[in-house]
């Protein structure tokens, strides 16, 4: 017999003092109202009801149990009450990780214009693009253009993030400006790990060609890779996103633009639960939705 239901149900004899209004109520008959009070008395040991044809009135042990059972209860509801209020509207504390090049004003406006609609949900941001396990650290979601998921984790396509090779004035003029992809055969390379870690970049699509490039910085840290490609250091393939302000300041080429470069799928990774809260799915459907990430990356 259920213990829980069983002590809801004596509580309710006990505050009105009938096990008929009682069953009505509950929608139970009044024989298993019955039943749920006995099965807590026999649990304890103690009458807790004084019960006959007329009335019903609690034992002085019944007061006793029920001063200590009573908040327990009320607790519980209160407890039950919050989380299916959490479950449908959406609040608490969103815990999102993300890679650094998405530290900028378009996703820093999508923040804004769902917090704008979703003011009881706040943010808790980490940019550092590190591996996570996001169960141990308590992570909602992470956006990822390419993970290998984890046991337990699952993945939803939100857009998809175009790559721009791209390199400093003063390096080209070194370097000098390559005409063709032949030019950028054993090239200087800093290498974004999530993309091309060895030093290898296909173009062209799927049917297209691989570049052979000579990685002489690989991170997974986007934000170290640009800087360097700022300092002269190299070619970066790094995300439009990413380079948009230092292209149209000068700091940065693009090289090649006409290229098909690589095109990834930005994916949100969270864990896999039947009952994904309202601030993660909310959050989710809006990225997906469109004044979500696609738009923002066009």
């Amino acid at each position: 017999m259920d213990t829980l239901l069983s002590l809801r149900v004596l509580s309710a004899v006990a505050e009105h003092k009938s096990f008929s209004v009682v069953a009505d109520r509950m929608g139970l008959s009044p024989a298993m109202t019955s039943k749920h009070v006995q099965h807590i008395e026999a649990h304890v040991g103690a009458r807790l009801l004084n019960r006959n044809s007329r009335n019903v009135s609690v034992t002085e042990a019944g007061a006793q149990y029920l001063r200590t059972v009573r908040p327990l209860l009320e607790g519980l509801s209160e407890a039950e009450a919050q989380l299916t209020a959490d479950a449908l509207s959406p609040r608490g504390r969103l815990r999102l990780s993300m890679p650094g090049w998405m530290e900028n004003p378009a996703f820093a406006n999508i923040l804004a214009a769902y917090h704008d609609q979703n003011p009881h949900v706040t943010f808790d941001l980490d940019l550092s693009g590190r591996k996570i396990n996001m169960v141990e650290e308590g992570v909602d979601l992470a956006l990822r253009v390419a993970f290998k998921l984890d046991e337990g984790l699952i993945a939803r396509k939100l857009a998809e993030v175009t790559f721009q090779l791209v390199a400093a004035p003063a390096f080209l003029d070194r370097f000098g400006r390559p005409q063709s992809v032949d030019e950028l055969d054993d090239a200087p390379m800093l290498a974004y790990t999530q993309v091309a870690a060895d030093g290898r970049v296909k173009f062209g699509g799927s049917d297209g060609v691989d570049i052979k490039f000579n990685p002489i910085l690989v991170s997974g840290n986007e934000g170290i890779l640009q800087q360097a490609a700022i300092a002269g250091m190299g070619f970066a393939m790094l995300p439009n996103w990413a380079t948009q302000s230092d292209l149209a300041e000068g700091k940065l080429e693009a090289v090649l633009p006409e290229i098909a470069w690589p095109k990834l799928q930005i994916q949100a990774i969270y864990a896999d639960r039947s009952y994904l809260p309202a601030k993660v799915r909310s959050f989710l459907d809006f990225l997906a939705g469109p004044n979500g990430l696609s738009a923002a990356l066009k």
